[in-house]
């Protein structure tokens, strides 16, 4: 299905959905969480993104093949790369996750969320662990600023995927500590880890391997989003380097090949399909690996997002242009 037949339903029911836009409505669905405990001042910003919840299945406890063994996965799909020291490194097709969004796993002894915004190409992996507690997750069905809102299914808190942080509920303000993974082609990893495991495919209908969201990195405006666009004339949906309040432009890492800022080293590499161009991730449009690295050479947490995504929750953040 093509991004402009979910733009078109979504038109439908907006305006009626900007009228529900408060806690009493959603209470029937989510009868459990706390809706006086939120950092949310306007409800008009929380958005049905169209499934109800768990309407897109989060996976929990996912099965693993090793890297020779897979043969359905093209050389140039994006996976995220989880290499945890003192276990074996995984791989998570955005094949997969571009479906189901969130994944509980466990590595080693780290229990993670390894998570998959595609309304703002997010792809971002966090520990589970909050206060000695650990914490599963699903997919609320919510957006805000188009980005996938996360819930908890222990005190069913809302948590934003973008930023790792609980906005509604009993955890209201606690924060996810993000792991150092990455976003990088299948080719890549497999030629890194030939005896590292790669995520089997899940047991559900769906179309693995196509992207319902056909030419979605190609719009002038996002998915349900009526924020600010962003500043310096940068399109909506140009891809930048996020780490921490800070963003770079891809298109300028790809251009110098690597950029040293900040105490980091930012590289870009060819040979990653896009996972929101045309019809087939393995035959889309030519978007690039980066990776990001301290003066050490170790891993640094990181996201590579939209620039509006990053306009919307880091409104005064640093542009590295």
């Amino acid at each position: 299905m093509r991004i402009t037949t979910f733009i078109a339903a979504a038109a439908v029911g907006l305006m009626g959905q900007i009228a529900a836009a408060d806690p009493n409505f959603w209470k029937h669905e989510w009868p459990n969480t706390d809706f006086s405990k939120t950092s949310i001042s306007n409800w008009v910003e929380i958005l049905s993104g169209g499934p109800p919840k768990d309407g897109i299945p989060a996976l929990d406890d996912p099965q693993f093949i090793r890297v020779a063994e897979e043969d359905r996965i093209g050389p140039r799909e994006p996976v995220i790369a989880v290499e945890i020291d003192g276990a074996e490194p995984r791989a998570y097709p955005i094949r997969y996750l571009t479906w189901h969004e969130i994944v509980n796993d466990t590595v080693g002894d780290v229990p993670i969320a390894v998570t998959f915004c595609p309304l703002c190409n997010s792809g971002i992996t966090f520990d589970r662990r909050v206060n000695g507690q650990v914490l599963s997750f699903g997919v609320s069905g919510k957006l805000r600023n188009s980005d996938m809102v996360m819930y908890d299914r222990e005190t069913e808190s809302w948590w934003q995927q973008a930023i790792g942080t609980a906005i509604v509920g009993d955890l209201n303000g606690q924060e996810l500590t993000q792991l150092p993974t990455w976003m990088e082609s299948w080719a890549e990893f497999s030629a890194r880890n030939p005896d590292g495991l790669v995520m089997a495919q899940p047991n559900f209908g769906r179309r693995y391997g196509s992207n319902p969201y056909q030419s979605y990195d190609s719009s002038a405006r996002p998915f349900l989003f009526s924020g600010e666009l962003p500043p310096h004339d940068i399109p909506a949906l140009a891809r930048v380097v996020r780490i921490g309040d800070a963003a770079w432009p891809v298109s300028r890492v790809r251009e110098a090949g690597s950029v040293s800022e900040n105490g980091v080293t930012i590289t870009w590499e060819e040979g990653q399909a896009s996972a929101l161009d045309g019809r087939s991730i393995a035959n889309s449009k030519e978007v690039g690996t980066i990776r990001v690295r301290d003066t050490n050479g170790k891993d640094v947490p990181h996201d590579v997002m939209f620039a509006f995504a990053f306009h919307a929750f880091w409104p005064n953040g640093d542009w590295k242009l």
